[in-house]
């Protein structure tokens, strides 16, 4: 989950720290759920896609499957690499500094990157690439475990991770409470950009079972622990084991997409 407080776009740092592993980010982080996609798709006025910090490819994959043209834009030049692996054309820029050269597009998407774009110079670039009627969408993954394995680990956090919880985080009722600002971001730069009709939230419930194995290979591509050294990083996921096989070695996770849209006027 974003794990910066204020401004994410700010931390630069974090934001291009995930292609360190990209074939593991790939791997292990979870798709999107169909229904969004073809929702979003279906509010489109036509099939192309522009997707702001794709990453390795993983929605934009998922919008070409549903019959869209996509262009990536993507600041890692690693990431960026490997979605064109997988056939996805991109280029590299941060989005508030990219080119569009004249081109335009039926939908701006963002999968879990819009935090990453000032939400206001996002927008507005946005609405300058959006064809009339056409949509920007952020979504997120709000993942919420029960609360045994959120309990385990946050102590393991707290005790191996500098400056985890970061200053001025308290707890949160909800992981979607949590989330809350960072939606309430990217809704209010949707609103001061002046360009498109009210922004609306969209939420898809689902979950996933994970292995201890399996969680723990996603774990390193979390912001909060790319930039660990190794041994601190070998440290935390030992100790986060050790708190699955406690509860029997796996758990269900709860899933909440959100996606923060709104339409060009």
């Amino acid at each position: 989950m974003p794990t910066c407080e204020g401004s994410p776009h700010e931390a630069r740092q974090m934001a291009e720290s995930f292609g360190e592993d990209a074939e593991r980010y790939d791997r292990t982080r979870p798709a999107y759920p169909g229904a969004m996609v073809e929702r979003i798709v279906a509010t489109c006025p036509g099939p192309e896609v522009l997707d702001v910090g794709c990453g390795t490819g993983i929605e934009a994959r998922q919008f070409r499957s549903a019959g869209c043209r996509v262009l990536g834009v993507e600041p890692d030049p690693r990431m960026a690499a490997f979605a064109r692996d997988s056939g996805i054309e991109v280029e590299v820029a941060t989005f508030e500094a990219w080119d569009p050269a004249g081109r335009t597009y039926d939908a701006v998407v963002a999968g879990t990157s819009w935090h990453w774009v000032d939400p206001v110079a996002g927008a507005l670039k946005a609405a300058e690439v959006l064809r009339p009627g056409g949509r920007l969408a952020a979504f997120w993954h709000v993942f919420e475990p029960p609360p045994i394995v959120a309990e385990n680990l946050a102590a393991v956090y707290r005790r191996l991770i500098p400056g985890f919880p970061p200053p001025g985080s308290g707890p949160a009722k909800s992981a979607l409470d949590g989330y809350r600002p960072l939606l309430d971001r990217a809704a209010g730069g949707i609103r001061e950009a002046g360009a498109f009709g009210e922004s609306e939230e969209w939420r898809f419930g689902w979950q996933r079972f994970y292995t201890r194995d399996e969680w723990l290979d996603q774990m390193p591509t979390s912001g909060i622990l790319t930039r660990l050294p190794p041994d601190a990083l070998s440290e935390v996921l030992a100790e986060a084991g050790a708190a699955i096989d406690g509860i029997g070695g796996g758990f269900t996770m709860a899933y909440v997409t959100v996606v923060v849209t709104a339409a060009r006027l």
